[in-house]
């Protein structure tokens, strides 16, 4: 008995580096080049493309969105009009607002929109945006809140791969993953 304990030990000794890295900070994404101004990326016309997934990660929707993006005395405004493959509309407008730096020098925003429950805080190192905040969701005759953990990458100057985390409760309930392109101007 005493051996497979300490067989367990040492094996969760091993894995508990691995564990540990799996938490992602913003902070591993400074230096990443294409380096990510949301100024000048959600500025004009975008699109966006994706999948939302289940808790099992079986696609349950698809959607299209135009995005009209653009600056005014420093604050962003995102005017994102969705359309999924049931004909469902919706429509979210965030405003990002810039709040300066965290301890680790990446900068800060904060998110709103109507349908997004208080506050959300958006961080920017390198190629990358993690916004977290609390979605507020239609749910059969009633809503849901949902805690969004998005995760975006500036792949090219014209692209954002996203990816979010739908949680409920701490347990995943679904992710969406999505392409943000720019348009030409």
């Amino acid at each position: 008995m005493a051996y497979l304990a300490v067989k367990f030990t040492l094996l969760l000794a091993a894995l508990l580096p691995l564990v540990a890295c799996t938490s992602a900070d913003i902070s591993h994404h400074a230096g990443r080049k294409p380096a990510l101004q949301l100024e000048q990326f959600f500025d004009g016309s975008l699109t966006a493309h994706g999948v939302v997934k289940n808790w099992r990660g079986e696609v349950i929707r698809t959607f299209n969105a135009d995005i009209k993006a653009y600056w005014k005395d420093g604050v962003g405004t995102l005017e994102e009009d969705f359309v999924f493959d049931d004909g469902e509309e919706q429509r979210r407008v965030w405003t990002l607002t810039p709040d300066g730096q965290d301890a680790s020098g990446n900068q800060r925003y904060i998110g709103t929109a109507g349908d997004v429950v208080g506050d959300s805080e958006a961080r920017v190192a390198g190629n990358a945006l993690f916004m977290e905040y609390v979605l507020r969701i239609p749910y059969n005759d009633s809503t849901l809140d949902l805690t969004i953990d998005d995760r975006m990458y500036l792949v090219s100057p014209t692209v954002i791969v996203n990816e979010s985390t739908m949680k409920k409760f701490g347990l995943t309930v679904g992710r969406i993953l999505l392409v943000i392109e720019r348009r030409p101007q």
